[in-house]
């Protein structure tokens, strides 16, 4: 009931008001908690403006005056109201929409205009020219002081910032963009350079300010001169004075005693990195603007090796120094090694069986009976063994197998001989091999555990000096038995191994049918694989099961059940292989993994020593067998020399 009453007595107070403001008097306004709207239609009478009123302009304001105000001077007032309620007047035309200051950045406003009033609050758009420094920092320092309705954009392309708030804020923005803008004095100072490179000290300088100017302080700007190696330094002039006396303390000489540096290598061969060196300078003199050609680089840029103690010399300029620092950073660095195991599996079996009956019958002498069946049976035949009973001395070696036989040798009568042979030859194989190499990533390495076995070639008589004396030669050729394996890995960027393999295992083989001379088994692969670090991978082998059988025979008689055993020779030969070859490399990248691999087969080896006969060396009282000693720490190596095991045999 009150506040009811209180509006109806401030729109009482305004009516009057409104027709002596029609006449061009002056008015002093006052009313407390009255309505927005009521307000509005007050200052429509007041100024002959015409209002569009938005449903959500809704408050109760309240304004006290004590002093008389002009038409104009009292819209300005009914402005500040809108700003402190939140609202905003946008003209339009020849009305005014009242609207929320929240959509008041996206509708049209006193676009461009000239001149901007220093204390109206209407909605205004202005583009200010920014002439020395950028438009783009100034939005971060200024983007504070705008409210959330306003706007505030840089165009980087005219370095221009567009501003769209109240007149008097923007008027306030002008003001302050007007004193930043300030060009510095133009000066220039030159700073000559005597010891360091003007490239080097500006990159070296524009680092250490490249954080301040990226917080909003001065840029000062820094050129170097590389013809004259000067160093031009513009900006205001305790910026100039702050960079010259920066420049200055850099260029001092290098306390390492001029242009000439001495770096130790620790993994690289210093004679390989020099040679590549001087390509690289001599490169990179041809390619500079102004220069003969590598001759010209040669002149200040020396490079050579020290093998004593593996170091490199250089003297040249501090760019190309540095430049040749970084290349030598590069490759100075521990290369990784490849462990690679190999493991060769074969397992055959050879078996041959012989089986035949040689005869002889001759009755010449009474009835002319003649009749023979010789066929050779596991090398041997009836004629052989006749042989070796006419001249003992052209045996060199009993027959192997079963021979039986009998014989009945007159002068008158019938005469015959017959031999039963029967030859069974097995000969099997089991090899696993597991020659194991480590070496550098990307070197050729080669292990070899193999035997030189001696192979006849060739043999022949002589006849010595004296009479009938004969003097017998024979020639020999000896060849590598055993397993060779070469390799050179190469490790790739995602930890895959390509390696370059070359394998080859050679053994004497056990022959079923008793060779005259040694054979030898030969398995060889050369290839090139990828296997990832850590994985198996099979290279190649070979599985053969082969099987020959022969049979002479008389035609006709020799199928006869029986009768026919008597007329016929049968060989059987059965050879059966597996051969598998696989490989399994692991990348050993630090001194670490080196030595858990090293300790691993270390140990192995000392275990398989404490397990033969405990330690004792049988008929020799006192004599233990050999022992390596133990290992100190995880990657110490062996101790010289070879222990021996304590009197019960253990550690």
């Amino acid at each position: 009931m009150t506040r009811t009453l209180r509006c109806t007595l401030a729109l009482a107070l305004w009516l009057p008001l409104a027709a002596t403001a029609q006449q061009g008097a002056e008015i002093t306004p006052n009313y407390k908690d009255a309505d927005l709207g009521q307000v509005i239609e007050a200052v429509s009478q007041v100024t002959g403006r015409n209002f569009i009123v938005d449903p959500r302009v809704r408050a109760q304001v309240t304004m006290l005056s004590t002093s008389p105000m002009s038409p104009a001077a009292f819209y300005e007032a009914f402005l500040a109201i809108l700003q402190v309620h939140g609202f905003v007047a946008v003209p339009s035309g020849n009305v005014i929409k009242i609207l929320p200051d929240a959509t008041a950045r996206t509708l049209p406003a006193v676009d461009l205009p000239e001149r901007v009033s220093a204390t109206s609050d209407e909605i205004v758009t202005q583009v200010v020219q920014v002439r020395n420094v950028s438009a783009a920092q100034l939005v971060p320092i200024l983007r504070p002081l705008i409210p959330q309705y306003g706007h505030l954009a840089a165009y980087p392309g005219a370095n221009m910032l567009i501003i769209s708030d109240r007149a008097a804020n923007v008027n306030r923005m002008m003001r302050i963009i007007s004193r930043i803008d300030q060009s510095g004095d133009g000066e220039i100072d030159v700073v000559r350079l005597e010891h360091a490179t003007a490239a080097e000290i500006v990159r070296v300088v524009n680092a250490l300010s490249a954080s301040a100017t990226a917080e909003g302080g001065a840029g000062a700007r820094l050129v170097a001169d590389d013809r004259t190696n000067s160093v031009l330094v513009g900006g205001e002039a305790s910026q100039r004075l702050r960079l010259r006396t920066l420049v200055t303390h850099l260029d001092t000489p290098l306390e390492a005693g001029g242009d000439t540096q001495v770096r130790y290598l620790r993994y690289a061969d210093a004679e390989k990195i020099a040679a590549k060196l001087k390509e690289q300078v001599q490169g990179t003199g041809a390619a500079q603007p102004g220069q003969a050609g590598p001759a010209a680089a040669d002149r200040s840029v020396t490079i050579w090796a020290e093998p004593q103690t593996n170091a490199l010399v250089i003297t040249a300029p501090p760019k190309t120094m540095r430049t040749l620092m970084q290349v030598v950073d590069q490759l100075d660095i521990r290369r990784a090694q490849v462990l690679v195991e190999a493991l060769i599996v074969e397992v055959s079996a050879d078996a041959t069986a012989d089986l035949g009956v040689n005869w002889l019958v001759d009755g010449s002498g009474d009835n002319f009976l003649v009749g023979m069946f010789n066929q050779p049976v596991g090398g041997v035949s009836l004629t052989d063994i006749a042989k070796a009973i006419d001249d003992p001395s052209s045996v060199t070696s009993a027959p192997s197998g079963l021979t039986l036989g009998g014989a009945r040798v007159q002068d008158s009568g019938t005469n015959f001989a017959a031999i039963l042979r029967a030859l069974r030859g097995d000969g099997n194989t089991n090899i696993v091999s597991v020659p194991s190499i480590i070496t550098l990533d990307n070197e050729e390495a080669q292990i070899k555990v193999a035997q030189e076995v001696p192979f006849v070639t060739g043999q022949f008589t002589s006849t010595g000096a004296a009479q009938g004396q004969l003097n017998p030669f024979q020639t020999i050729q000896r060849e590598e038995v055993g397993t060779i394996l070469k390799i050179t890995p190469q490790i790739t960027a995602d930890d895959t191994i390509l390696v370059k393999i070359e394998q080859e295992a050679s053994s004497l083989a056990a022959d079923s049918r008793g060779a005259v001379d040694l054979i030898t088994n030969k398995r060889t692969i050369s290839t090139r694989v990828l296997v990832d670090d850590g994985g198996m991978i099979v290279l190649g082998g070979l599985i053969s099961d082969s099987l020959q059988e022969s049979e002479q025979r008389v035609p006709g008689i020799g199928r006869i059940p029986l009768l026919g055993e008597l007329f016929r020779v049968r060989s059987s030969r059965k050879i059966k292989t597996n051969l598998l070859v696989f490989i399994r490399p692991r990348v050993l990248r630090d001194a670490e993994a080196a030595a858990i691999a090293t300790n691993s087969k270390y140990n192995f080896i000392r275990d398989q020593q404490q397990q033969r006969n405990g330690g004792r060396v049988q008929l020799l009282p006192g004599a233990q067998q050999p022992l390596l000693p133990p290992l100190v720490g995880p990657t110490a190596p062996p101790a010289p020399g070879i222990a021996t095991a304590p009197d019960d045999g253990r550690e």
